[in-house]
């Protein structure tokens, strides 16, 4: 590095704008919750907290990464983002000197495959005694993150010329990257899309990953005050979460809203006993019905032969009839 560079662009490592996160807060309130609650409605409250508590470790898992990455950059955590009618939750939002990651942090159990139409397909389970499931795109989701990130940012280009240059480098500065936290899971990628494969990453490779886009662009360099305003364009466009999760399980708790709906347990029950594969322990703290993508709710049976057995059905019930035994 030059004289000129070392005064243009003097190291100060990675910052945390932002470090902590709104399911720190959501985790206090459902464990308060569930030092009141008793049967199933306890059993959903912790469900809920094993989920979050899962989620969080992952996402520190990055910023453990992150923060000895030892790279000059500005790292804002859970950021929540609102512009032009469009809405993004961001796991990590990155500010190297030359590009903008928006990180989506995935700590998932059990296997994880991706096919060659760029489906997320989990394996759960080992040998002949096991089941696959689906769920949504992480890679879809933060396309949609990136697509409130460019509405933030178009309104700063302020003619056609600029706009243009925005919109041609737009993907190059801007980069979506899909970090799995959980370190025993085996990523199957071998099939996948060269552009999906590319950005999906273990935790461990974060870092280096970030150091080779850095060195392979050849972009303009941003200064700290620069960075700093730039970052300041998405923190006037950031709002408290809107979404408080953890009141449905105080009116749960309340006698609000019904525990079970009994005819689905009658449903659960006629589905005689469950096969070798149905009886493979559940390894995911997410329960998502693989059918309509709706979450699953922890429910026990009272009618027939199998009265007093839980099992997971669907939220979306009477229109979807998904069961799954525990």
């Amino acid at each position: 590095m030059s004289i000129l560079d070392a005064l243009l662009y003097k190291s100060f490592g990675p910052v945390f704008i932002k470090e902590n996160s709104d399911a720190e807060s959501f985790i206090e309130k459902m464990k308060a919750l569930s030092s009141k609650a008793s049967g199933k409605v306890k059993d959903k409250i912790d469900q809920q907290i094993s989920a979050a508590e899962s989620g969080l470790y992952g996402e520190k898992q990055i910023a453990y990464e992150l923060r000895n990455s030892g790279m000059d950059m500005l790292i804002m955590h859970d950021l929540y983002l609102e512009k032009n009618g469009l809405s993004a939750q961001i796991d990590f939002l990155v500010m190297t000197r030359k590009h903008t990651f928006i990180i989506e942090c995935k700590n998932l159990y059990g296997n994880i495959e991706i096919d060659d139409k760029g489906n997320f397909i989990r394996h759960i389970g080992h040998g002949k005694f096991y089941r696959k499931e689906g769920f949504v795109s992480p890679v879809s989701q933060n396309e949609r993150h990136l697509n409130v990130i460019k509405e933030i940012r178009k309104e700063y280009k302020t003619n056609f010329y600029t706009q243009g240059v925005f919109e041609k480098f737009f993907p190059q500065i801007y980069r979506s990257i899909v970090v799995l936290a959980n370190p025993k899971t085996i990523l199957n990628d071998k099939n996948a899309p060269d552009s999906i494969r590319k950005i999906v990453i273990r935790a461990d490779q974060l870092v280096s990953y970030i150091k080779r886009i850095e060195e392979e662009d050849d972009l303009y360099k941003s200064s700290e005050k620069e960075m700093h305003e730039l970052l300041d364009s998405f923190i006037k466009c950031s709002k408290p979460c809107k979404s408080d999760y953890a009141k449905k399980y105080e009116e749960l708790l309340n006698g609000c809203k019904a525990d079970d709906n009994v005819k689905q347990e009658e449903t659960v029950s006629e589905a005689g006993s469950p096969s070798v594969d149905e009886k493979v322990a559940e390894t995911t703290a997410e329960k998502i019905c693989p059918k309509c993508g709706k979450p699953l709710i922890l429910r026990t049976a009272k009618k027939g032969d199998k009265a007093g057995n839980q099992f997971y059905g669907c939220s979306g019930f009477p229109k979807c009839r998904y069961i799954e035994n525990v």
